[in-house]
């Protein structure tokens, strides 16, 4: 065994296991599998051209020498990024934990009940913050909630305002850079008029739907909001707040002077910068925007036995259901960020994050007098963590950066500087030392930090936060060190068992993938800092933008997505925009299959382009003459197709090439959901089968671990036409010659988990990518084969196999009274997480096993599955008293002394041997999900108000 091969070390079955497998699959290689599998048409000729596969030893010194070319300076830019503090007990039980990292989006609440409970606190904690009513669970960043915002007040504006066509927003001049370039971009396509300018001189005219402030203002000046607030409610005019999550300990909470939306980001809540992700924004609204509120939200409801049980509310919200009506395309959250956001204020509780506010402030205010008192003039009459200056900047950054330090450099004469946590009395001397030697003047030093008081007393904040117990009891370490424990063991994750959710790509998140995520060489770069800081990450991105163009086979990557969804959003924005270039802004027909995952037609809407929907075939694959119908229809208007591939039912479709050719010959683009280029690497790519773009979620594919529903990256690879429109920021110039504006608030989005996807390709090589992508195929068609017989599969390729995963119908089961659910949950029974459960087809499981599972652990698996099977055989439509519908089966049901079922308590929960070996409890019963809609409570209160 070479021990220094990364790939041995990644995929599961051994050679001799592979052996095996073939053996039951009935073929005699690998390689004939992979011909049986995947169309000869659109095979690669030549192996993927990549740097040799480096070993684990190997990587982590290369990622280090790497991160010493990153220059790390006390950066004081502020514009929404602040240096923070993770607190040690978060980093090493949290971020650095595979309990908390490995787990999945908590679809099934059952076993997620830990994740759960910190985004129950995570989101009481906004919403004390900001007074509003409700809070998602998160978003991807500050400048996508503030679009989001955008979004919402315009689907819920009054009938009279549709009536007139009301289509302005406001936008404060006040805003971010970032936020107003993702705010041009998500209006325009749906007709959106963006008005900027000073909120004092607004008209609140009737055209006018809503409007957004800064709070405070991008360079520190806080205004006073509340009567432009009220002015604007009295006129209709919905109002959105982007606040600064620590600023709200000092300053009124927007819900208290009539804000509708509020959203910012938790990254100074103990989040690295990581050169501008990941990170988990906040979005906080009123009650009765619920059914509009994009993202997740976490509810409490009750389980079986009328327990205090949590889930993911009004799920009917997702893109899945509502597809091309969807008023967002957001179908994720950053779960893993907001879990850290959360557990920073449980840490520090309501006394500790007072404290931190305070000091904050107090230096801010200390250095500011320090300043004035050497006669330089600080323009902010009232602020909270950020001056203004006005001075010779030119100089002031010649020495500052001589001296490891950046502030934010408005224009020639005016900087401003962001003080954070971190900060302390000899790095306050340290600015102030920039300023007397760049301006000659005499040398002074701050003996001590004083007081501030500089917040108007009208927008200080005189109501109370973070009282719940939550945030007044785990405050030690070893208090908080057992209260993460607690959580992460009612958790099912990837250190547990396999998760084999089809089109979710559970696979492997190596330790060696993870380590250079704690190492504040990558944690602690300011997104916005000179290019010239910043060398080792622009050695990483480059690299893994070539990377992703050779798996690709296409021109050009833009790492800015930050989500799947925003991929396709970004993906269909630079068609739109090719289009637009040779005066084609008339197409706008996006064709897409109804087979198609449902963010698909919601991102098509976002792009501005109308929903054509395709019919699919009796084999699962796309209706090839429905499509050429449409498109001969369309033809004039034809923006896109959308396609997964392979399909959405786990086969490789063998006219690919002709699907692509009728929407190119028809003036289309084909985007490419990369979803499924688990099953492509190294064998095909998107260009070969004549796609345009393709979005890649690197959290799938390329390792960057789910943790709990987020972080993602969704990068975009294009064409050489499409390359120009590559999205920019206006800040750091990235993207194309005629980029689009910006997709992401930072310019490389989540630049420290792309370190992640860097390593898994670096380590893996040509000859690893491949052959990973074979061990999937393998190992999806083994558990085919095994469970032949006892489950059909719904769909096959024309040899009879399946690409890298699988589609059981278990619908014939109704007539036992049993539904795919039941199965889903009795799996828990036996320590697996279900498949994907009604996706795409209502009444499957679509079953994904990725080549990092052994072939022990796929047979563990089929076991259960046989196992679940003979269980059904059992049941009965009548009689609803069995295993499946009472499952899961908690630890309490099996220590009760009433036992009231007809079955023993060693079926119930050790149903097969190796169960009780490695036996995983589910915390709570079968969640009642209707309950907890209508008895809608998404924060933390005392058990006796909702029970």
């Amino acid at each position: 065994m070479d021990t220094n091969s990364f790939q041995l070390r990644h995929i599961g079955p051994s050679k001799k296991e592979q052996e095996k497998m073939l053996q039951t699959i009935k073929i005699d290689s690998l390689d004939q599998l992979i011909n049986e599998t995947v169309p000869d048409n659109i095979r690669l000729k030549n192996e993927l051209d990549l740097a040799p596969a480096m070993s684990e030893y190997e990587y982590l010194a290369h990622i280090k020498e790497l991160s010493e070319k990153n220059k790390v300076f006390k950066s004081y830019i502020g514009l929404g990024y602040h240096e923070a503090i993770v607190p040690s007990v978060i980093q090493r039980n949290i971020l650095e934990n595979p309990g908390w990292y490995t787990a999945y989006t908590p679809y099934q609440a059952e076993i997620a009940q830990g994740r759960l409970e910190a985004l129950l606190n995570y989101q009481t904690m906004i919403c004390d913050l900001t007074g509003m009513e409700l809070a998602n669970a998160s978003l991807l960043d500050e400048s996508t909630a503030a679009a989001e915002a955008m979004a919402l007040l315009f689907d819920v504006r009054e009938r009279a305002k549709k009536k007139v066509g009301a289509n302005k927003f406001f936008v404060s001049d006040e805003i971010l850079p970032q936020t107003l370039s993702l705010l041009q971009t998500r209006s325009t396509p749906i007709g959106i008029e963006l008005v900027i300018g000073k909120h004092e001189d607004f008209d609140f005219a009737d055209d006018f739907f809503g409007a957004i402030l800064q709070y405070p203002g991008k360079y520190g000046q806080i205004f006073d909001y509340e009567s432009f607030v009220a002015k604007a409610n009295e006129k209709h005019i919905k109002v959105a707040v982007a606040a600064d999550i620590l600023s709200l300990v000092k300053l009124k909470a927007p819900g208290e002077f009539g804000a509708s939306v509020v959203v910012g980001t938790t990254q100074r809540f103990g989040i690295p910068l990581g050169y501008g992700g990941p990170h988990a924004a906040f979005f906080a609204t009123k009650e009765a925007y619920k059914r509009s509120i994009p993202g997740r939200i976490i509810g409490v409801t009750k389980d079986m036995n009328g327990k205090r049980a949590l889930r993911m509310a009004l799920q009917t919200r997702e893109q899945h259901i509502k597809r091309e009506r969807a008023t967002s395309n957001i179908c994720t959250a950053q779960v893993l960020l907001a879990v850290m956001a959360g557990m920073y204020a449980v840490f520090h509780g309501k006394s500790g994050i007072q404290f931190i506010a305070d000091s904050v402030h107090d230096k801010t205010s200390t250095l500011a007098n320090a300043l004035s008192d050497l006669g330089i003039e600080q323009t902010n009459t009232s602020y909270f963590d950020t001056i203004t200056i006005k001075t010779d900047a030119k100089k002031i950054k010649k020495i500052a950066e001589a001296h490891k330090i950046n502030f934010n450099y408005i224009d020639d004469e005016t900087l401003s500087i962001s003080i954070n946590e971190t900060v302390n009395l000899k790095e306050l001397n340290a600015i102030v030392a920039v300023f007397t030697e760049a301006l000659n003047l005499n040398k002074v030093t701050i003996s001590a930090i004083s007081q501030g008081n500089n917040i108007l007393e009208n927008t200080q904040r005189n109501t109370s936060f973070l009282d719940n117990e939550i945030f007044n009891t785990y405050h030690s370490e070893t208090d908080m060190m057992r209260y993460i424990k607690r959580l992460e063991r009612k958790d099912l994750a990837l250190n547990h068992s396999m998760i084999s959710l089809g089109s979710c790509t559970m696979k492997l998140n190596a330790a060696s993938e993870m380590l250079p995520l704690s190492n504040p060489q990558w944690g602690n770069i300011h997104p916005f800092v000179p290019l010239n800081q910043a060398e080792g990450y622009h050695e990483v991105l480059r690299k893994l933008e070539h990377q992703l163009n050779v798996v690709t086979g296409f021109a050009g990557t833009s790492l800015q997505p930050n989500s799947g969804a925003q991929g396709e959003f970004a993906g269909l924005m630079t068609i739109r925009a090719y289009h637009l270039s040779r005066n084609d802004g008339h197409r706008n027909i996006c064709i897409i299959p109804a087979s198609a995952h449902g963010t698909n037609p919601a991102s098509a809407v976002m792009a501005g382009m109308k929903v054509i929907v395709t019919k699919a075939a009796e084999n699962g694959n796309i209706d090839l003459n429905d499509l050429r119908e449409k498109v001969i229809l369309h033809a004039d208007n034809l923006a896109a197709l959308m396609v997964t591939y392979p399909s959405t039912h786990g086969v490789f479709e063998s006219e690919i090439q002709e699907i692509t050719k009728i929407i190119h010959d028809h003036g289309g683009q084909v985007y490419m959901d990369g979803a499924n280029m688990n099953a492509q690497v190294g064998l095909t790519n998107p260009a070969t089968i004549g796609a345009d773009v393709c979005h890649l979620n690197l959290h799938k594919t390329f390792a960057i671990p789910h943790g709990g529903g987020g972080p993602g990256v969704g990068p975009i690879c294009v064409a050489k036409q499409l390359v120009p429109f590559l999205p920019s920021n206006p800040v750091i110039a990235t993207g194309g010659e005629q980029a689009i504006t910006a997709i992401s608030g930072a310019p490389w989005g989540s630049a420290l988990a792309c370190l992640i996807s860097y390593g898994y390709i670096t380590m893996l090589g040509s000859q690893g990518l491949t052959d990973a992508t074979k061990m999937a195929i393998l190992n999806a068609n083994y558990i085919k084969e095994r469970l032949e017989g006892h489950y059909p599969t719904l769909y096959t390729g024309e040899k009879g196999r399946a690409a890298h995963e699988m589609i059981i119908d278990c619908r014939g089961f109704k007539e036992r009274g049993i539904e795919v659910v039941d199965i889903a949950k009795r799996l828990m029974d036996y320590g697996f997480h279900a498949p994907t459960v009604s996706f795409p087809v209502n009444g499957t499981m679509m079953i994904e096993p990725t080549e990092s599972e052994s072939i022990a652990e796929l047979d563990r698996f089929c076991d259960a599955m046989i196992s679940i099977r003979k269980e059904i055989v059992e049941a009965t439509k009548d009689e609803s008293n069995n295993l499946l519908k009472n499952a899961p089966h908690t630890l309490e049901m099996l220590t009760n002394d009433d036992w009231d079922f007809p079955y023993t308590r060693q079926q119930a929960a050790f149903p097969l041997s190796f169960v009780s070996d490695n036996k995983f409890w589910p915390s709570v019963r079968r969640v009642d999900d209707a309950y907890g809609d209508r008895n809608l409570i998404c924060s933390c209160i005392p058990i006796e108000e909702y029970m």
